[in-house]
């Protein structure tokens, strides 16, 4: 398996992101309060075309919470819409 294969980012819709967030942050326990959104952004030189807007976050959850949704970002890609 060549590395560029095995770093790809894997696409996504919106709304598969968001059930892979929420399954993520009801796993840990002290994320399971934190209240998101998914925003698509314009695509930038490092790839990243969505991004999180996180709401209601207990301070002791906030390194968590960024830890899940910075490997989520390095996992997925946003779909393009048929």
């Amino acid at each position: 398996m060549d590395l560029d294969t095995y770093l790809a980012k894997t696409p996504a819709t919106i709304e598969e992101i968001k059930a892979r967030v929420a399954a993520a942050f009801g796993r840990h326990p002290l994320c399971r309060q934190v209240e998101f959104e998914i925003v698509s952004t314009p695509r930038a030189a490092k790839g990243a075309n969505w991004t999180i807007s996180m709401q209601s976050v207990a301070p002791d959850a906030l390194w968590e919470a960024s830890d899940i949704v910075s490997d989520i970002q390095d996992a997925y890609v946003l779909a393009h819409a048929a």
